[in-house]
């Protein structure tokens, strides 16, 4: 943990208060290149000695999985997937796995794909690799989660972590705008909950900071032309660095709140994130004014305020703004707060509470500007 001064953005180097911090990365592949996906899984097989993998794939994503899966013999070939993975879903798809006795795992395809992967990978230590389709960085890290009873569990362990990750910008082509930009705004998240995650450090922050300036690129280049190839490429690499990011810090306030309005309320992952974030971004970057100066020029912004430059990048790209568009209802608050305040850590800038909660969400429920929510001061 980062302890010299973490909540006003922490010291630099040649400023007066010592750095006092642990940072531990992850071992793992990357290869990166577009139209490649198919060269490169078949030859990280052959490097893990796989010969019946278990292919998982579905929705959208199972046309490009059969194209880059051409040339192998799948061990299993798995298509059905849920949002936030019940348990039912991953205890069916593991007892699959075990009796057509595969050898890796290799999702094609979004968060949810990947999701399941890792609940398999999580009980039966399968090398996993991951071929990403969206931006929400879930490949860079060693979180898991699983969904029962309405209440979305995470947790972590090494065996969840892909050994390998392929990004090839052409399988996110077809993304629809609409998506890319709901699932680049879903890694933006990454960053900016990195930036006071309980164990935010200056290494993790670099990551966070850059992997926002390239989401920002890359989701103005997509909404401008959905085919920019480079734009594309610019997302995959932003959304990487803000898995690393949020991998090594931690998961913050705007997490614990996604995860309560999702598992609880079975609202899609991306659009949660995307609505979400604007309004904890509000709630508490008064409280660290260092960190939203360099927020703010990370997104593009002339601005020293990151609420005001992120607000101008959702009104450029035309984010997602309500939460009544995706489901959530006046009804749900009460409950949403609740499981939030037991969720939401310690190194929340601002300190939540029901009633500033409360308001926050009522604002993300209707789209309300950000500037209403009740920007707080650094906790004692």
């Amino acid at each position: 943990m980062f302890v010299s001064d973490q909540r006003s953005g922490g010291t630099k180097p040649g400023e007066n208060q010592p750095m006092v911090f642990e940072h531990v990365t992850a071992a793992q592949r990357v290869v990166f290149g577009s139209d490649k996906a198919g060269d490169f899984l078949a030859a990280e097989l052959e490097r893990l000695g796989s010969t019946r993998p278990m292919i998982i794939s579905g929705g959208s994503a199972e046309t490009a999985a059969r194209t880059i899966t051409s040339r192998l013999a799948p061990g299993l070939w798995w298509n059905e997937v849920a949002q936030h993975v019940p348990v039912e879903l991953a205890e069916k798809a593991r007892a699959a796995a075990s009796d057509a006795g595969v050898d890796a795992l290799v999702t094609v395809g979004g968060g949810s794909t990947l999701g399941l992967g890792k609940a398999i990978a999580l009980t039966s230590g399968l090398p996993l690799i991951a071929v990403p389709t969206t931006y929400a960085g879930s490949e860079a890290t060693d979180t898991w989660g699983l969904t029962e009873n309405r209440t979305k569990t995470t947790g972590l362990d090494p065996k969840v972590l892909p050994v390998t990750v392929i990004y090839d910008a052409a399988l996110s082509r077809s993304l629809p705008v609409g998506l890319s930009v709901a699932s680049g705004l879903n890694g933006m998240a990454h960053c900016v909950d990195s930036l006071w995650a309980p164990k935010a450090d200056p290494i993790n922050r670099t990551f966070a900071l850059e992997g926002a300036r390239a989401l920002a690129v890359a989701l103005r280049g997509i909404t401008a032309d959905p085919d920019d190839l480079r734009a594309r490429e610019m997302a995959l690499y932003g959304c990487y660095l803000a898995a690393l990011s949020f991998a090594s810090a931690g998961s913050g306030m705007h997490h614990k709140i996604a995860h309560v309005l999702g598992g609880t309320f079975n609202l899609p992952h991306a659009q949660v994130h995307a609505t979400v974030l604007p309004y904890v971004l509000a709630f508490n970057a008064p409280a660290v004014p260092e960190v939203s100066v360099r927020l703010a020029d990370a997104l593009g912004s002339d601005s020293s305020d990151a609420t005001e430059a992120l607000d101008a990048l959702y009104r450029e790209i035309d984010a997602p703004r309500a939460l009544t568009d995706i489901g959530f209802t006046e009804g749900g608050i009460s409950e949403a707060v609740q499981r939030s305040l037991k969720a939401i850590p310690d190194s929340t800038p601002t300190a939540p509470t029901e009633e500033n909660l409360t308001v926050l969400l009522r604002a993300a429920l209707t789209g309300e500007d950000p500037a209403t929510v009740p920007a707080g001061t650094e906790q004692a």
